[in-house]
């Protein structure tokens, strides 16, 4: 059902991942909402839509507590002008996605202002720092979770919430044809192919993508015949990567521009960093290695307040180590060459394969749909 009504949603998006989940929620409720117009912070896909950004989502994509100390004055500015902006002229509905420690400030002071606000991407409050689960009551009218686990947190604690599923767990087909993705991408079918992504934030980059190129380096004296394919993020990051990747001569590498997808489809396994990532291989069902290395002063305030054994997506959804977690010191070349190598040997996807099959098929809600629907009533 669709309505002529005149409305305004102020969205910002923080990173590729808030991207994605907001273009897939314009989409959806362009069809409820014709008429509708959406600004705020997005990126390139919502901006095909005709999102209207004030401001590059770049300037959102920082992580680590004290890697993001330096941008703390900007971001602060930032937020302060979209809070003015808003007052004066109220949108129908604010909806902050992911980038929770800009957003839930931002949802907090328009809330207060009489608009009506959603949150959609629980902050990870169920891993830790859990008392913000009081904030966001404070800051949302209403929170859209992607996992189940996140709506039964919410729910335990009175907060309205819906679970909508995962976007990408309705993209991605079932099953993904590895040789198309490989002539997709113009690369030899019959060489192992390591998908390596270090993530998608210029730190996260340099943290990690030096890391894993020694590690492929390693792996390759075991398999002469490797190749490596990385996906770039955007052309800032190709650019990043493809000087890194030049210090490696001997190693066969092929970056690319996006394609993200097709780069995990045509891998015989996944080297990458901690992340939503980490969901996205485990939908194409490859076996992966998952790494992570924050500052040695962020690693010790976190790791005190961690309320779950693991980080990465594939376990917290089943709940035990399905794919190998190596992070900070564990992340060196040698340790994740060795998890390389095991992940590459084809008894390794059979064992994952029917478990990734099953959280997949849990997760494919027709989430953005979902999501809309959510939105809808409250603008009702």
């Amino acid at each position: 059902m669709t309505s002529t009504k005149k409305i305004r949603i102020a969205i910002v998006a923080g990173e590729a991942s808030g991207d994605l989940l907001g273009a897939g929620l314009i989409k959806a409720l362009q069809q409820r909402f014709p008429q509708a117009t959406f600004e705020g912070i997005g990126g390139p896909r919502m901006l095909a839509l005709g999102f209207e950004s004030f401001e590059s989502m770049e300037r959102l994509a920082v992580m680590g507590l004290t890697e993001v100390l330096g941008r703390v004055p900007e971001l602060l500015r930032l937020r302060r002008r979209l809070v003015e902006y808003w007052q004066q002229q109220p949108p129908t509905v604010f909806i902050g996605i992911d980038a929770p420690d800009f957003n839930l400030g931002l949802e907090k002071k328009l809330k207060r202002s009489g608009i009506t606000t959603i949150h959609y991407v629980s902050p990870t409050i169920w891993a830790w720092r859990q008392k913000r689960v009081f904030n966001v009551a404070e800051s949302t009218h209403y929170v859209l979770t992607l996992f189940p686990f996140e709506a039964a947190f919410y729910e335990k604690h009175n907060i309205p919430v819906t679970f909508v599923g995962h976007p990408l767990a309705d993209d991605i087909p079932m099953d993904m044809d590895q040789k198309t993705a490989q002539e997709k991408l113009s690369i030899n079918t019959n060489r192992p192919t390591l998908a390596v992504l270090p993530g998608s934030r210029r730190s996260e980059v340099q943290r990690l993508a030096q890391l894993f190129m020694q590690a492929a380096k390693l792996c390759q004296r075991q398999l002469p015949d490797l190749q490596v394919l990385i996906p770039a993020a955007n052309k800032h990051r190709f650019q990043q990567i493809q000087e890194i990747a030049q210090a490696f001569p001997d190693l066969s590498t092929k970056v690319v521009l996006g394609q993200a997808q097709d780069v995990m489809a045509a891998s015989d396994a996944i080297l990458l960093a901690s992340g939503t990532a980490t969901l996205e291989a485990m939908l194409v069902k490859r076996p992966m290695v998952v790494a992570y290395r924050v500052s040695r002063i962020t690693h010790m305030l976190v790791s005190g307040m961690l309320k779950t054994p693991y980080v990465a997506l594939p376990n917290l959804l089943a709940n035990q180590l399905l794919v190998p977690e190596l992070l900070q010191q564990q992340a060196t070349p040698e340790h994740l060459a060795v998890a390389i190598l095991k992940a590459l040997h084809p008894q390794t996807v059979s064992k994952l394969h029917d478990t990734f099959r099953q959280i997949h098929q849990q997760l494919r809600c027709n989430a953005s749909e979902r999501a809309a629907d959510a939105v809808a009533k409250l603008i009702s």
